[in-house]
């Protein structure tokens, strides 16, 4: 039987990891947007990106449990803001295959309800 691997690091959770690789995705997506979308939807759509992952590492480098629910409930919150600011892009035609966002996106929204979970039942 696999042993599971003990998650000593932020970069352990598989949380962070596909958030991780959706910022990536929104990085190489908001490339080819329209240059007059550089300092408001791209800016936008990255600055939740980057708090995703953020939110992740900085919830698992908390000691208490109610904050680290704390800081995991901020990332859902900029995913969710995530998923609307690409609506926005795949509407106005930027971007037309949300195909692998989606994917990503609903396993990463998935994970994170699940260590959310976890670090509230602990409190």
């Amino acid at each position: 039987m696999e042993e599971k691997a003990k998650i000593k690091n932020f970069y352990d959770l598989v949380a962070w990891q596909k958030a991780h690789q959706l910022t990536l995705l929104i990085y190489k997506i908001t490339e080819h947007f329209p240059r007059a979308e550089q300092f408001s939807l791209v800016s936008q759509m990255r600055r939740a990106a980057i708090s995703l992952g953020s939110n992740i590492a900085e919830g698992f480098g908390r000691g208490g449990m109610k904050d680290k629910a704390q800081f995991y409930l901020i990332a859902q919150g900029s995913l969710y803001e995530l998923q609307s600011q690409m609506f926005v892009a795949h509407d106005l035609g930027y971007w037309s295959d949300l195909t692998v966002f989606h994917k990503l996106a609903d396993e990463t929204g998935r994970l994170l309800s699940g260590i959310i979970k976890s670090a509230v039942a602990r409190t």
